[in-house]
C-alpha cells in the first residue's frame, strides 16, 4: 500500500526549507510535490492537485496551519486525507494539540532530508490505515 502514494502537497512560506523538502520528496522518496506557499493558495489548489498526504507548515502568516488544517477539513475531498504538520514548535504539549486538531502526525524540523520520505510513506500508512 505505501508503494501506492504519489502525490504530496507541501505547504510552507520558507523558500529555503521548501526548496529542500520538494527536492528531498522528488529525488529520494520519488513523489510528486506541488508546493503551495500559504494556507489560502493550498486550499485554492487541492482539488486540482489531488493530493495524498498534505505536509504543512504551522507557523505562516495570514492562515496558520492549524486554520489551514481546520478550512481543509471543510471539503469533503480532503476531510480523509493525512496531515502531518512540520515545525520547530514541538515540545509534548504542542504535539498533543496538533494531534487533538486532526494532523496524523508531526515531522520536527530541522528534518533530515536523506529520511524524510521514510516518514511521510509512514504517516500516509497511519492516516489511510482502515
Amino acid at each position: 500500500m505505501a508503494d501506492d502514494l504519489k502525490r504530496v502537497m507541501l505547504v510552507e512560506d520558507d523558500e529555503q526549507i521548501a526548496f529542500v523538502t520538494v527536492m528531498s520528496l522528488e529525488e529520494i522518496g520519488g513523489f510528486e510535490v506541488m508546493h503551495f506557499e500559504g494556507g489560502q493558495p493550498a486550499l485554492d489548489g487541492f482539488d486540482s492537485f489531488a493530493p495524498q498526504i498534505v505536509l504543512m507548515d504551522v507557523m505562516m502568516p495570514g492562515m496558520d496551519g492549524p486554520e489551514t488544517l481546520s478550512r481543509l477539513r471543510q471539503n469533503p475531498k480532503a476531510k480523509d486525507i493525512p496531515v502531518v504538520f512540520m515545525t520547530a514548535k514541538a515540545q509534548t504539549h504542542e504535539v498533543k494539540s496538533y494531534l487533538e486538531m486532526g494532523a496524523t502526525g508531526v515531522i520536527i524540523k530541522p528534518f533530515d532530508p536523506m529520511t524524510l520520505s521514510d516518514h511521510v510513506r509512514s504517516f500516509w500508512k497511519e492516516g489511510t490505515a482502515a
